[in-house]
């Protein structure tokens, strides 16, 4: 299960997701530097942790590394309230709490994402009946002679 990350993992990802593209360290580095005071060799072991608890890929570039994220933010907030709602002994009673806290647009968001989640597949590339070719019966095709051979 996923661990909350922690103030200053959630700031370099909040970059990372937000510009949805490899990144350096430099480039983490000098959009953090805008809010803090914050050292190089800080953002590259940070960057170098979330490497190694699989939230980001990197890939060498030059002499430096190129890091994506994994998956998704969204992903990430699922995954932190699925593991929240795992722990509660009483799981109805803890979303009717959560339900309970969450304001008149983010319950309508919900209710269109439960929609989204309830609608059933739309069927693949399946013409209607009346659209259809019937199938060949057996013994219809031409030269098929049943229980005889083809040759004329």
């Amino acid at each position: 299960m996923p661990r909350q990350l922690g103030e200053l993992e959630d700031a370099v990802m909040t970059r990372v997701w937000q510009w949805n593209r490899p990144v350096t360290v430099r480039e983490v580095l000098e959009d953090l530097q805008q809010e803090r005071s914050i050292a190089y060799t800080t953002v590259m072991t940070v960057m170098d942790n979330l490497h190694q608890k699989g939230w980001v890929r990197r890939e060498v570039d030059g002499r430096a590394y190129r890091y994506t994220a994994v998956s998704t933010r969204a992903a990430y907030a699922a995954a932190l309230m699925n593991e929240a709602w795992s722990r509660s002994d009483n799981r109805a009673a803890a979303l009717v709490a959560f339900f309970g806290m969450m304001s008149p647009e983010e319950r309508e968001a919900l209710r269109d994402a439960v929609r989204m989640v309830q609608e059933p597949e739309p069927e693949r590339d399946r013409a209607p009946e009346q659209d259809r070719e019937p199938e060949p019966e057996q013994g219809s095709e031409e030269g098929d002679v049943p229980g005889g051979s083809t040759e004329r």
